[in-house]
């Protein structure tokens, strides 16, 4: 069976897959630093140069940002979906730097006294080692069978780090080339070290800012206080106010289009043995704040929220000052599950706000990011294949989780290429990423390599 030969060629060839990875980590590819902006075209020409490679036909594209790397495969007998490979290739700055115990971009293989061994480096598992596994599963099937048995089109973006603002233009000008039947995203984790998963939902957001306006002057408290209005206490009711004593939020239409979770899903989670109270403990917590008689998980994967990320107003600095401010700020998110409208939300906010203020009081407002929430069918049939094949893998059902955040290119997949994704990714929650000693376990690059192997024969079994 093919299969069984690209498996051993992926045991056979893993120290030269590890030396390929160990020398794009190398690669100082930090996107949000303009000093690093050669080292991102050069991770970008080196990406493209290993997907020419292997045949799958690859240059880096020009962007208004970082370069996008595009390549192509579609051999003779190809059969089963066109997928589009995602991964980025930009890491995050280091600092600080004096935090890591080696140099962040000479990785390290390193064992434990248990015998398994980790990768240590910036990039190791966000995104350099996770996209490696699928570009090294394609190397397999390729030089053990000298094809590919399904199309793929391999898409790397070099500004994931810094906020994608090449990403949406480009996938409007590309649309045609880069659509396929299905994208693979490889930038998400499993629920243990054992236990293989598909992110099969992801929180959308949308965030506002609000000023609260009174005076047209800060004011001496003793000469206007009780008489003048104080924007920070108007402010501070309103934000009061949107939550009831349950843990619900109080704007009208909120809850439109926010599904409830099915039975066998929940029952899935209620099996992963999740300890709400340690995770809360672990941050000096003990009582959930979320929706009444909805568990940790659910509140944090499932169900909608709305969080004040910040306020000023008045005076800050040190010591003390006795005034009563003229404005006060507040920035707001909504995460969003479901088919919850962003729009409407912001809508609902700023009417709710505006319906709120008292005479002497206006409010402006600032709109930031948006974006929908992504929900995969649970009886999609892609996922099945995938839900088959870590099994497959790592003799273990996949857990079917959710993402308390966002993932915006699974969104720009599903609005501008009309394509649904797979999501699946081999890191772990203790992979330090965005941290200093950031690292990837070995056996997540190793299966993960042999899990996109099994993938990619399972799809081209498709009818």
């Amino acid at each position: 069976m093919s299969l069984n030969a690209v498996l051993s060629r992926i045991d056979a060839n893993l120290n030269d897959s590890l030396e390929r990875l160990f020398e794009l980590i190398r690669i100082k590819s930090i996107s949000t630093d303009a000093a690093f902006d050669a080292d991102c075209r050069a991770a970008a020409d080196w990406c493209a140069a290993q997907l020419s490679a292997i045949g799958i036909a690859a240059e880096p594209r020009k962007t208004i940002g970082k370069p996008m790397v595009v390549g192509h495969r579609k051999d003779a007998g190809a059969r089963g979906p066109h997928v589009l490979f995602y991964g980025h290739y930009d890491v995050q700055p280091v600092d600080p730097v004096e935090l890591w115990n080696t140099d962040p971009f000479e990785p390290q293989l390193v064992a434990r006294d248990d015998g398994s061994r980790m990768i240590v480096a910036r990039g190791s598992a966000d995104d350099k080692g996770q996209l490696m596994t699928f570009v090294e599963a394609a190397r397999a099937w390729i030089e053990e069978t000298g094809s590919l048995p399904v199309p793929v089109t391999v898409l790397l973006e070099g500004e994931e780090e810094s906020g994608s603002k090449s990403v949406g233009p480009f996938l409007a000008e590309n649309t045609e080339e880069l659509k396929a039947d299905l994208a693979l995203i490889c930038d998400t984790s499993m629920w243990d070290r054992e236990t293989p998963a598909i992110s099969t939902m992801l929180r959308g957001l949308t965030s506002d800012e609000v000023t609260v306006k009174a005076a047209n002057m800060d004011l001496h408290s003793g000469m206007f206080g009780s008489a003048a209005r104080n924007p920070i206490h108007v402010l501070a009711k309103i934000l009061a106010g949107l939550h009831d004593d349950a843990g619900r939020v109080t704007l009208p239409g909120f809850y439109d289009g926010v599904p409830d979770l099915p039975d066998d899903i929940k029952a899935m989670w209620d099996d992963l043995g999740f300890d709400g109270e340690a995770f809360l403990a672990e941050i000096g917590l003990s009582v959930p704040a979320g929706e009444t008689g909805r568990t940790v998980l659910e509140q944090i994967w499932s169900r909608p929220t709305c969080e004040v990320n910040g306020i000023t107003g008045g005076y800050t600095g040190d010591g003390f000052k006795t005034v009563i401010p003229a404005e006060a700020s507040a920035k707001v998110s909504f995460r969003l599950v479901g088919d919850q409208d962003p729009q409407a939300i912001r809508a609902a906010f700023r009417k709710y706000v505006e319906e709120s203020l008292p005479a002497d009081c206006s409010a402006e407002f600032h709109a930031h990011g948006s974006g929908a929430a992504l929900t995969i069918p649970f009886d999609d049939p892609f996922l099945a294949k995938g839900r088959k094949v870590l099994e497959e893998e790592w003799n273990k059902p996949a857990a079917l989780i959710a993402m308390g955040g966002s993932i915006p290119i699974a969104t720009d997949f599903q609005k501008t290429l009309g394509m649904q994704s797979l999501m699946i990714g081999f890191g772990l929650d203790d992979d330090r990423i965005h941290s200093p000693n950031e690292k990837y376990e070995l056996t997540s690059f190793h299966k993960g390599i042999r899990s996109w192997a099994r993938l990619i024969g399972e799809l081209a079994e498709t009818a």
